[in-house]
């Protein structure tokens, strides 16, 4: 058992050090695609920086706004906010609470990861329809200061729920198929 002489403490008990003595796993390389869906992201985040940028210089140097860039700006704001909900949930690094999960094994955690899976399916099921509902009912509507149709704006919903539906039904697949014995207390 190795000893941390400053403290006192067992290395082997304190948090996050056995983490730091494993070998490093070499880093996946990134698909094309994922690449340029990466790129594609950067640059609406981009966009929407330069565009609430250009705004608060006009606003400091000449006392007036250009109000379709605080249009556009929120627009890329909603869509940086679901394509990155989508690269979450794709690669799972989304937020996840998994205290009660850890604390079982076996059988038991395997139903209880099913279970967790089929609730994302309702919710994301949700998601989906309430957002194909609120796309129809913008079909005729537009921005006031762009005359971007709302439409067009209010489609990342829908896409960003379908794109997590066909995530966490390959997931679903995947975790059916996996053998009980993998699933050990966490």
């Amino acid at each position: 058992m190795n000893e941390d002489t400053s403290k006192g403490f067992p290395l082997d008990h304190a948090p996050g050090v056995h983490a730091l003595l494993e070998p490093e796993k070499e880093p996946q390389k990134e698909s094309m695609a994922q690449l340029c869906f990466e790129i594609f992201c950067a640059l609406i985040f981009l966009g929407m920086i330069g565009l609430v940028f250009y705004n608060a210089l006009l606003r400091y140097l000449f006392s007036s706004s250009y109000p379709p860039s605080e249009e556009w700006a929120r627009f890329l704001f909603m869509y940086i906010t679901f394509f990155g909900a989508i690269e979450a949930f794709a690669c799972n690094k989304h937020i996840a609470v998994d205290m009660l999960v850890n604390a079982i094994g076996g059988a038991k955690r395997k139903c209880v990861d099913i279970v967790a899976s089929l609730c994302s399916l309702f919710a994301l099921g949700l998601l989906f329809y309430g957002g194909v509902v609120n796309v129809l009912q913008t079909l005729d509507t537009y921005s006031v200061a762009t005359d971007v149709n709302m439409a067009f704006i209010n489609g990342t919903l829908p896409l960003m729920a379908l794109a997590g539906l066909l995530v966490e039904l390959r997931s679903l697949a995947q975790l059916i198929r996996r053998p009980v014995s993998t699933f050990h207390k966490g």
